[in-house]
């Protein structure tokens, strides 16, 4: 099967992916870039919260999770120039400080999953070579408008927030691998989406019942994930299976039953695709 991923290092990162998706092995598949923080969850002091930028300091990773924290600190500004990765995970942070955020021109990696986000300001599109952001759990409805510039990104994580749509500014992030929008409120795929460049899309747990044919035009899209949605078999484009290089559709807990899904014409294509990605990595 045809890659559509020019570059090697991106390669290997579709192999990874596919490799990850299809349940087989593999060795340290996470990040080791963090240091986990096992302390306890109570809100932190002043004098904690220093050490722990002392620590960021020398290290670039500052990571204060379970902490109750309500604002995003603002100690860290002094931090700026300096470091490639912030969790700030499972607090109760409403709002990110514009001024502040798109300072982080070295940041790879920001996680604020669980936290009380409404929105995110247009600062956050400075960050040019953030390669990561982890959003799970908020409150977000849309994004900024100019989210597209954020061109380094590689993963995207939206899941259990208040989006409506697929928002189109994705499918302008060129080094886009893997979307998570699953657990939001999404009703339908709207054209643009064959524009996208992810290999792995994550549409589980929305209210779609309609999707582009578009679909089937995404150059590098290998995984798609429509569980637990609203779609009846007619509204499944029959060219995802005859004319895609998709090789995983997850479709369980929509409007049919699988076993009518394999009687689709294109279905051994599909089939084809699947079984030989699946050798690739036995």
């Amino acid at each position: 099967m045809s890659q559509a991923v020019p570059a090697q290092a991106e390669a290997r990162g579709a192999h990874l992916q596919l490799a990850l998706v299809l349940g087989l092995p593999l060795r340290n598949p996470q990040s080791a870039s963090g240091r986990r923080d096992v302390s306890g969850g109570a809100r932190m002091g002043n004098s904690a919260l220093r050490a722990h930028v002392e620590t960021a300091q020398k290290t670039g990773v500052f990571q204060l999770k379970d902490r109750g924290l309500t604002e995003f600190p603002s100690e860290l500004q002094k931090l700026a120039s300096n470091l490639r990765t912030i969790d700030l995970s499972n607090n109760k942070i409403e709002s990110l400080p514009p001024l502040l955020i798109g300072k982080f021109i070295l940041l790879k990696s920001l996680s604020l999953n669980n936290n009380k986000l409404t929105v995110l300001p247009e600062e956050i599109c400075n960050l040019k070579k953030l390669e990561t952001l982890s959003l799970n759990n908020n409150h977000l409805r849309e994004l900024p408008s100019t989210f597209g510039q954020l061109s380094a990104l590689k993963t995207l994580s939206l899941s259990g927030n208040q989006l409506g749509a697929l928002p189109p500014q994705l499918c302008s992030l060129r080094h886009l691998d893997v979307v998570d929008l699953s657990k939001n409120k999404i009703r339908s795929i709207p054209d643009i989406v064959g524009e996208l460049q992810a290999i792995e899309l994550n549409l589980n747990q929305n209210q779609i019942s309609q999707i582009s044919v578009k679909i089937s035009c995404c150059p590098r899209l290998k995984v798609l994930r429509l569980e637990e949605n609203c779609l009846e078999l007619s509204m499944l484009p029959q060219s995802i299976l005859s004319d895609s290089q998709i090789c995983l559709l997850a479709v369980e807990g929509n409007l049919f039953e699988i076993k009518k899904l394999r009687e689709l014409e294109g279905y051994d294509k599909y089939m084809e695709r699947f079984t030989a990605t699946k050798k690739k990595f036995a």
